[in-house]
C-alpha cells in the first residue's frame, strides 16, 4: 500500500472510531431533548411523518420513549408509486411501539398538479411530494395538538439531501446531529424492525430510487469524509493528500458548500439595531 493509501486507511479507522456511538447515553440525551423542547413551548404531543425508512422510524421510537406512545402520532403518506414494503414496514413499527397512526394517500392531491406539468422531472415530482407531505403532516399536527418532529439526519443536512419546506421542515429535530451510520447504531440499540434497519436507504419518491445511487457514494464512505471534514476539521487539501478519492471528497465538499442556504433561516436584510438571527438569535432572550 502506498504511503498516501496507508494514511487514508488510518484516517478512515479514526473516523470509524469517532462515529461509534454510546447509544445508551445518546438515547437518554435525545429523549430528554424531545421532552424538554416540547415542554418549553407548552406541548406534550408529537407528530412524525413515518415513511417506513430508518430515520423516521428512529424518531418515532425516540418520541414514543420520551412522551409515551399515546402522545405520538405517526402519519403515513404514500403515493401510488410508493413501494408497498415501505407502508408494511411503517405499520410493523406502529404495532411494535403502540403509537397513534393515520394513513393519508397523497396521490389524489398531487396528480392534478402533475397533470398540468407533462414534462416534470423526477426531482421536481419528488420535491412536490415532499412538500405535499408537509402540508398534510402540519395539518394533522394541528388536529392532534402536537409539534412536528424532524427526521433529517446530520449526513443529509450537511449534504443538502432533502427538500426545503418539505422533509427538512420541523419544529425540533432529535437526530440532526447523528450521522446516517449513527442512526443505524441507534436503531439497532432500540430494537427497531430488522426490515427497516437493513433496507437500502431510499426517499421512495419514485420507483427504484436509491439514496446511495443518487449520491454516487455509500453512506459509510460519505460519513467518514464528513466526520473528518467537520468534526475533525480536516481541510479538503489534507484529505486529498492523504489519498482519499478525489472525486468523492470534492463532491462531498461541493455539496455541503452549495447547500448552505438549506441549513439556515432566510437571510434578512439588516435595517434595525436588533435584527432576527443576528443580534436577536437566542431562545434565552425570551426565557425559553
Amino acid at each position: 500500500m502506498s504511503s498516501a493509501g496507508s494514511r487514508a486507511a488510518d484516517l478512515a479507522k479514526r473516523a470509524d472510531a469517532g462515529l461509534k456511538l454510546d447509544t445508551g447515553l445518546a438515547k437518554g440525551i435525545l429523549t430528554g431533548f424531545i421532552r424538554n423542547e416540547l415542554g418549553k413551548v407548552g406541548f406534550e404531543r408529537a407528530v412524525v411523518a413515518l415513511s417506513g425508512g430508518i430515520d423516521s422510524a428512529l424518531v418515532c421510537a425516540l418520541a414514543s420513549k420520551a412522551l409515551g406512545p399515546k402522545n405520538v402520532l405517526a402519519v403515513m403518506m404514500p403515493y401510488r408509486t410508493s413501494n408497498p414494503s415501505s407502508r408494511a414496514d411503517a405499520e410493523e413499527l406502529i404495532a411494535q411501539l403502540g403509537v397513534e397512526s393515520r394513513l393519508v394517500d397523497i396521490t389524489g392531491m398531487t396528480n392534478p398538479y402533475f397533470d398540468r406539468q407533462p414534462d416534470i422531472s423526477n426531482h421536481r415530482r419528488g420535491n412536490v411530494m415532499a412538500r405535499m407531505r408537509m402540508i398534510v403532516v402540519y395539518d394533522h399536527s394541528e388536529d392532534f395538538g402536537g409539534l412536528v418532529i424532524g427526521t433529517s439526519n446530520k449526513t443529509e443536512i450537511l449534504l443538502g439531501y432533502g427538500t426545503l419546506f418539505g422533509d427538512l421542515a420541523s419544529a425540533v429535530n432529535p437526530i440532526g446531529d447523528l450521522f446516517k451510520t449513527q442512526v443505524r447504531q441507534m436503531s439497532r440499540a432500540m430494537s427497531l424492525p430488522v426490515s427497516i434497519i437493513d433496507k437500502p436507504p431510499s426517499a421512495d419518491l419514485w420507483e427504484g430510487q436509491s439514496d446511495e445511487e443518487d449520491l454516487g457514494i455509500s453512506y459509510d464512505e460519505v460519513d467518514r469524509i464528513l466526520y473528518l471534514m467537520f468534526d475533525e476539521r480536516f481541510r479538503l487539501s489534507e484529505l486529498l493528500e492523504a489519498g482519499f478519492p478525489d472525486e468523492q471528497v470534492t463532491k462531498v465538499y461541493s455539496m455541503v458548500r452549495r447547500n448552505q442556504f438549506k441549513r439556515r433561516p432566510p437571510i434578512i436584510a439588516k435595517i434595525s439595531d436588533r435584527t432576527i438571527e443576528r443580534e436577536f438569535r437566542y431562545p434565552r432572550d425570551w426565557g425559553l
